[in-house]
């Protein structure tokens, strides 16, 4: 059935009809069931109705195989199938009495790969409504549920783990390791462990892997592949390695509210001032749930943040943790979700898609800085790991709470709706004292590669007592571009509507949209001339003119070009806690749940850029991320002081910021959200369009738009939404590409639902759709 071949209210009531497979699952499927009853006497019993790793928002239905041991099939295995010309690996949704195609159309699957289900129904629930929320293909969520082994359709029992042995070594190689103390620490770990170890036991225990590596070509340890047996060990008797701490007033408030409602969902907003404890008050969340033999699921929103709160967990708990994040092998992750699955592991940690992890005894759901914009999936999938959270804790009635100095606007007007609990933490732990905050009014001052010369004599006092000094700017590289004084070229991406990015180490022009790079010219292309200069101020500039000022203090610079190597910011980090003077020059990595003692100031290099962003967003963005990074300074007995460079020191939101007034802060932007009904007071889906033809990007959403106006017409249900678009996105050309988008806004979840539901089968079925990259956005963060 195409749609071109319908009317528009038969084609909305076809779809209608098409969605009663599952009504939790929300997929449609081709109309005309063809029963049992009017098959063929050789006819399977039942047909199987697959998920597939394929964009298709809809189910597949496949004949079953012949079975030696006629073993009842159950939703949740994995089945081999033929899909055309290729063989994928599918998960088993339901099992039907009839189909919607011919028997002689449909195909056998080719193999059972699981016996038992491998996707607990809880998470084939949890991935359903997701797909079905997000409106995305189910097939490819699961495909973002499951680590990769099972993706590639490997057995349960897969994997042999490599672990490390010593070897027979002459005593050359032994003195050797004298000058090598670290590995000769690593060498008598082993030598203690004659079954050896695996790499994850080596970690754990602290050694890294650039230590292993320099063991192995010393030839004093070798690799030796075993196949590890899956062991359910009971946990210690005794929980903790060491005591918890004494908690304050307002801590243990929050400790008692939420352990009172372990075995039931609740959601809480634990709102904490920085520095204030929130992680202690995790802590014996989780230590409350471990008595109760429950495994607790922590979210945290950055992989630069895993190997500190691995540390501090398992410096406090005996009980097996996992850790799932993106620089796992896939055995490492398949391991960890193993663990987690059978209930081994009392606590998994990890960031995003570590929502997907199965859990046998789920007790307690964490998300720290739950604000923050990278638990929202930008891609393919694009979930928010918060909001599937708190669907996650409702749907296995469990306690969620959401952590944060900085709650998100629309966390905050949950609170205000009564559909969380706020608790409060508004004094900072121990003695340590909120920083004074001071602006730098620029206009008229001298700047250093836009640092205010000011600043010298200031961050020079602070590195004399003593103490670390932070400069946080949000740009890496050298600068922004380069300009030709001459004619005013600039250094613009071929791909992109976006300057290249000047970088020093190495020296070349870098786009960090598309990761185009260019060498330096030495000319300007345009007019020739020697007239080229940096416009703009990054990290590395920075880093440029801190070390003239400052030759003898050591520079720890913290950015995505110094940290792509593995273990390089734990070995940075490790830096940074030595204590001595330094400073530490890096962007937004730096601002997330880090801890500091020795910090006593912090100046941030430019705060203007969020101020009059276009984004609606833009300065809730700017005044979390000024809040958090502010937040490092003076969290141990050291009085905290920031000092943040603008050009527009009266700005109200920055006065507010200045003078700690948060809750005013927050109340303004709520007020103005609602006065133009934008979210939390209303919701909106945002679908993107790209193709290397900017008029069929543009085409296919006109297709969208047009359809919307034949729902409106059509149905009083949809007259309350509003459509804006066709546009061209606001950077509109990336990656080769052109970018156009069509928002639709509502104030009610349900008509908005109904009408993306709508669109997303018209372009499903549309010819154009094969030609341009299309995508759906539900409750977009980035409108960009």
């Amino acid at each position: 059935m195409r749609t071109k071949d319908l009317s528009f209210q038969d084609w909305y009531t076809s779809i209608g009809s098409r969605t009663n497979f599952c009504q939790d699952s929300g997929f449609s499927q081709p109309s005309s069931h063809h029963s049992m009853s009017q098959q063929d006497s050789q006819a399977p019993d039942v047909f199987l109705q697959v998920a597939l790793p394929v964009p298709f928002r809809r189910l597949f239905d496949y004949l079953q195989p012949c079975q030696k041991d006629n073993q009842p099939l159950q939703p949740g295995i994995r089945v081999k199938v033929s899909f055309g010309n290729r063989q994928l690996i599918g998960v088993l949704i339901a099992i039907s009495q009839q189909s919607d195609w011919p028997t002689d159309k449909l195909k056998p699957v080719l193999e059972l790969i699981d016996k038992q289900p491998i996707i607990p129904d809880d998470l084939l629930k949890l991935c359903q409504w997701t797909a079905k929320y997000y409106h995305h293909s189910l097939g490819e969520t699961l495909q973002v549920a499951l680590p990769a082994v099972l993706r590639q359709g490997k057995t349960s029992n897969y994997g042999t783990s490599i672990r490390y042995n010593t070897v027979t070594a002459n005593q050359d190689q032994t003195i050797a390791l004298s000058r090598a103390p670290k590995q000769l620490a690593a060498y008598k770990t082993l030598l203690e462990h004659p079954a050896g170890l695996t790499l994850a036991g080596l970690k754990g225990l602290g050694i890294a892997n650039h230590i292993i590596q320099g063991l192995k070509q010393k030839q004093l340890i070798e690799e030796v592949e075993t196949t590890e047996p899956t062991l359910i060990k009971p946990w210690p008797s005794s929980l903790l390695y060491e005591p918890a701490l004494t908690l304050n007033q307002s801590q243990q408030q929050a400790v008692t509210t939420v352990t009172n409602q372990l075995n039931q969902f609740h959601c809480f907003l634990l709102k904490g001032v920085t520095g204030s404890g929130k992680t202690e008050v995790y802590l014996q969340i989780i230590e409350a749930c471990l008595k109760q033999k429950c495994q607790a699921l922590i979210l945290i929103p950055e992989i630069g943040l895993t190997p500190q709160t691995l540390q501090r967990f398992k410096a406090r708990f005996s009980v097996p943790i996992v850790a799932l994040h993106s620089n796992l092998t896939d055995l490492e992750r398949w391991q960890a979700w193993q663990t987690a699955s059978s209930g081994q592991a009392g606590i998994i940690i990890g960031t995003r898609s570590a929502i997907f992890t199965p859990m046998a005894k789920p007790g307690v759901i964490i998300i720290d800085e739950e604000h923050d914009s990278s638990f929202k999936q930008q891609d393919n999938l694009r979930y928010s790991a918060r909001d599937v959270a708190v669907y996650r804790a409702n749907q296995l009635q469990i306690p969620i709470v959401l952590g944060s100095a900085t709650p998100s606007l629309e966390s905050l007007f949950n609170v205000s709706a009564g559909r969380y609990q706020k608790l409060e933490l508004p004094d900072r732990a121990g003695d340590a004292e909120p920083p004074s905050i001071n602006m730098l009014d620029l206009k008229g001052k001298p700047l250093s590669d836009g640092l205010a010369v000011d600043l010298q004599p200031v961050i020079a006092s602070h590195l004399n007592a003593g103490n670390q000094v932070l400069v946080f700017i949000n740009r890496r590289g050298f600068a922004p571009t380069l300009i030709c004084h001459e004619c005013g070229w600039l250094a613009d991406c071929g791909q992109c509507d976006a300057h290249l990015t000047l970088h020093r180490y190495p020296p070349l022009l870098r786009c960090h949209h598309c990761g185009v790079e260019e060498n330096i010219p030495h000319l300007c292309p345009k007019c020739q001339q020697n007239s080229l200069h940096p416009v703009g101020t990054g990290t590395e500039r920075c880093e440029a003119t801190l070390n003239q000022w400052f030759p003898d203090i050591e520079l720890i610079r913290i950015d995505r070009d110094t940290t792509q190597r593995k273990y390089a910011m734990q070995e940075l980090l490790e830096k940074v806690h030595q204590a001595k003077p330094a400073i530490l020059l890096g962007t937004q990595m730096l601002a997330k749940g880090h801890h500091f003692p020795k910090v006593s100031l912090v100046v941030v290099v430019d705060a203007d850029s969020g101020l009059f962003s276009s984004d609606f967003r833009g300065v809730e963005k700017l005044i979390q991320l000024l809040t958090q990074v502010a937040g490092r300074a003076g969290r141990a007995a050291t009085q905290g002081e920031v000092i943040i460079q603008t050009h527009q020191p009266n700005h109200p939101m920055l006065q507010l910021l200045q003078a700690s007034r948060h809750d005013e802060m927050t109340q303004s932007l709520l007020n103005e959200r609602q006065r133009l009904l934008l979210p939390p007071f209303g919701y909106m889906v945002l679908f993107r369009a790209e193709s290397s033809y900017q008029q069929k990007a543009e085409a296919l959403l006109n297709e969208a738009y047009l359809c919307t106006q034949q729902a409106e017409a059509s149905y009083d249900t949809f007259k309350s939404v509003e459509v804006l678009g066709p546009l061209p996105a606001p950077m509109e050309k990336r990656q080769g590409r052109f970018r156009y988008q069509l928002v639709i806004q509502a104030q009610h979840r349900q008509p908005l639902h109904q009408l993306t539901s709508l669109i997303t089968q018209h372009l499903e079925n549309s010819k154009l759709s094969r030609q341009v990259r299309w995508s759906v956005d539900v409750d977009p963060q980035d409108m960009n």
